[in-house]
């Protein structure tokens, strides 16, 4: 039986982590590991616990989730996580993505929909909610290095096309024989040449260029 997702669930609200607990815990794919309400208490919980996914509140007591976020990927990078909040502004949800967080979920999602989400960025992909979308295009079509692209191998391009169609690393793997680990390491590497954190920064970037 495949062990099921281990989770931290991190929000100052009671009512509403619980809430989401419940929410989670109803499939059996899921396991709520611990639950925090400041963004110091996550940093130290995914140190201690290494879950799989941390879901995080952008609005906290003390360090907050954005800076939180920064210090879980940077001491565990490969602890997914997703930003779960109600802060709809541009400079939250980029700089979450920026902070190196897989995903941007509004609080508004439904149950089924959010443990929909919570499976495919466990899987290696990246989400934002569709209606921040056009928010995180606008940012992005701020002026680059016009040839930050040029700087991509030929097979390093093939790999941002994929990403680009939505692909997991294991179909991705699968579509250009390689090994999954390998394609990691073009993904970190596609990350590093263009000067972002996050795949789903890489593949706006990809689209904007029609890569």
């Amino acid at each position: 039986m495949t062990e099921p997702i281990r989770i931290l669930l991190v929000d100052d609200h009671p009512l509403l982590r619980e809430g989401v607990a419940h929410s989670l815990a109803v499939s059996p794919d899921f396991a709520v590991a611990a639950q925090a309400s400041s963004g110091e208490d996550a940093v130290i919980l995914a140190r201690e616990l290494r879950p799989d996914l941390v879901l995080l509140d952008v609005s906290m007591p003390g360090i907050g989730g954005i800076e939180a976020a920064r210090l879980i990927a940077a001491d565990r990078p490969e602890t997914r996580i997703v930003m779960l909040t109600v802060d709809e502004s541009d400079d939250s949800l980029m700089g979450a993505l920026r902070a190196g967080a897989h995903g941007y979920v509004l609080k508004g999602v439904s149950a089924i929909e959010l443990r929909a989400i919570v499976r495919r960025v466990a899987r290696g992909e990246a989400y934002v909610t569709p209606v921040l979308a056009a928010k995180m295009l606008t940012e992005l079509s701020r002026p680059r290095d016009p040839d930050s692209l040029s700087d991509l191998t030929k097979r390093q391009i093939e790999v941002l096309e994929l990403l680009s169609q939505g692909r997991t690393n294991r179909e991705i793997s699968e579509a250009l024989h390689l090994a999954e680990k390998t394609v990691k390491h073009y993904i970190s590497s596609i990350l590093q040449k263009l000067h972002v954190r996050s795949r789903t920064e890489a593949v706006i970037i990809a689209l904007r260029r029609s890569v």
